[in-house]
């Protein structure tokens, strides 16, 4: 399998370079999985499309604000530093720029010395292992000093950091958004949940392995990053019900869809897990718990577009990514959305 089966060619007009106003006004494509047809809707046409009791799966991490800017203690050149994973209560696995200057030893200062760091090993990729050190609490610190992770596709300035998180955004610990939950308000998940649809919330954090680019020509050969998942015993639960009783699990974004298939026994139940997860998905995929999914426009030849390949078939997500570039969709976080599903 070849990553060039894949590509497809996007003008960088279509590339969302900031959220719209209202969040559900954004565009829909229905994609039927079984036939490839497409729909053009608005997002908050999604209810017309959920059936009472489908089981509607969110992911409800919560994205931390990643990115700080400081300087190497005694040159005073400017770093950049970008929080991946913690590993111990101060210390954390990063990405430093520029990082030939970073080694072992160095030492960081962010906002006038209210955060330093040290360098303290190098790690897989070339990541960084820092300790910082501080006084006060390091969250309230980091969300002083701290900004949205936004990936570098996007070149403007977010004027309002709750537009990278979603509404039921609970638990810290992404370096970047699920960005399928971007499109849902309150409102809208409420009128949801009056229709009989049920909502589980799970947590998987989000790290930048999800969005790294596939470098080798054979897909089989690429390496995914592990991202931390959990899954409560009332979510299993929840799942479980829709699965026995003959309904649809619907997951709201690509992060969801991995938690279910990484955490679920080969007969497609659930049970509370938590743990970490490398599962790449990709055509010839057999889903164990999810039948639909709904998700953003994804970059060509990257991992995303061929979990929904596997999904809904490669011919069918290639020839709906070409309309949607014909039809002017805005691509990527803050672009617009696809439901993928069976609309028999």
């Amino acid at each position: 399998m070849d990553k060039k089966d894949f590509y497809y060619d996007l003008p960088e007009e279509l590339i969302a370079q900031d959220p719209l106003e209202k969040r559900s006004n954004s565009r829909l494509m229905v994609l039927d999985k079984k036939s490839g047809d497409v729909t053009h809707r608005h997002f908050y046409d999604i209810k017309e499309y959920l059936h009472p009791g489908d089981c509607l799966v969110i992911n409800n991490t919560k994205v931390i604000p990643a990115r700080l800017l400081g300087e190497r203690e005694g040159t005073g050149a400017k770093v950049e530093l970008l929080l991946l994973k913690r590993k111990t209560d101060n210390v954390w696995e990063t990405l430093v720029k520029p990082g030939k200057k970073a080694k072992i030893g160095t030492k960081l200062s962010f906002g006038n010395g209210l955060l330093k760091a040290e360098v303290i090993d190098i790690v897989e990729e070339g990541n960084r292992l820092v300790r910082f050190t501080y006084d006060g609490i390091f969250e309230e610190i980091l969300d002083e000093l701290g900004q949205m992770p936004l990936p570098p596709y996007i070149t403007h300035q977010l004027q309002d950091k709750n537009r990278y998180q979603t509404v039921y955004a609970k638990y810290d610990g992404s370096a970047a958004a699920p960005t399928a939950g971007l499109h849902f308000t309150e409102e809208l998940l409420q009128e949801i949940r009056d229709m009989g649809v049920s909502i589980a919330e799970v947590t998987l954090h989000v790290g930048l392995g999800t969005f790294r680019p596939v470098k080798v020509d054979n897909v089989l050969e690429h390496h995914m990053h592990s991202e931390f998942f959990r899954i409560s015993r009332e979510a299993a639960d929840t799942i479980n019900e829709a699965k026995q009783k003959g309904h649809r699990v619907i997951s709201v974004g690509t992060t969801s869809t991995r938690t279910l298939e990484s955490a679920a026994e080969e007969d497609g139940t659930l049970r509370e897990k938590s743990g970490w997860t490398d599962i790449f998905i990709y055509p010839g995929y057999e889903f164990r718990v999810i039948d639909g999914l709904i998700t953003n426009f994804h970059l060509p030849e990257s991992t995303l577009v061929m979990l929904v390949s596997a999904l809904a078939g490669r011919e069918h997500v290639m020839a709906a990514y070409e309309e949607a570039v014909r039809e002017k969709y805005r691509f990527f976080s803050f672009g617009d959305a696809m439901l993928i599903a069976d609309l028999d």
